[in-house]
Parts: C-alpha cells; structure tokens; sequence
C-alpha cells in the first residue's frame, strides 16, 4: 500500500478517487486514521500556540528584570503567535481550547516559572480566550 511507503502519493490518489467519487476503491481504514491524525495535529498546534502567547503575556506582565531588555520581542512573538493562531482557528478548535484554557494555562505557568525563577502567578488563568486571541491585549 502506498499508505506505509509514500504517504503523500497515498493522499493524492485518495483525493483523485474522491473526486472521480470512486468510494468502492477508497482504502477507508487508513483513509479515517489520516482524519484523525490531521484533527489531532490541528488541536495540538492550536494549544502549542496559544500556549506560547501565554508564556510571552506571562513574561511581559511579571518579568520585571528582563522587561526593559527583552519586552519589544516577546511583544513581536506575541503578535506572530496570534497572527499563526487566528489563522488556523476553527469553531471547533475554538471550544476546544476554551475547555482546555486552565491546563494550558498551568503548563505556560510551568515554563515561566523555570525560565524566570519566579513563582508569582495565579492559580487560574486571569485572562479570557477572547483576551488572549485579541492582537491588542496586553497585560
């Protein structure tokens, strides 16, 4: 099967047996582990991403001694974060990040406090989805 030696050539023949709507010949199987694979690997970007502009809003706002020094990048990462993340967010990825916010809070938090030494931030993520998604927001 082309699925286990040359994935891409798999997809473009798929998609050509789809287009012809040739299902009988469709290798279904692998044709739904490739769908669940393509909805895991959007989810973890989208939650890598938002993580990420926790982190830099994390660093901005508590990061006193690096701020002067460092707050102009981690105000330009947060902007091409945010720009990646818009981009690729969907309705449904949407919920999904909004219903994993707190633990993708706690691992942004869990970084920070390695990177900075400090061991100042709040239990629960202050800042709303909406907040963070917004390239306007900063702390």
């Amino acid at each position: 099967m082309f699925w286990e030696t040359d994935e891409n050539l798999w997809l473009e023949q798929t998609i050509e047996l789809l287009k012809q709507k040739q299902f009988n010949k469709l290798d279904l199987e692998n044709l739904i582990q490739e769908l669940i694979s393509l909805v895991k690997r959007d989810l973890a970007k989208a939650k890598s991403l938002l993580r990420q502009i926790i982190i830099h809003i994390l660093l901005l706002q508590y990061w006193q001694a690096e701020y002067e020094i460092n707050s102009r990048h981690w105000i330009g990462e947060l902007k091409t974060f945010r720009y990646e993340l818009n981009n690729h967010l969907t309705t449904n990825l949407i919920n999904k990040l909004q219903d994993d916010l707190e633990n993708i809070y706690q691992s942004a938090v869990d970084f920070v406090k390695v990177k900075t030494d400090l061991n100042i931030f709040l239990e629960k993520c202050p800042y709303t989805l909406v907040q963070l998604l917004d390239e306007n927001y900063l702390p």
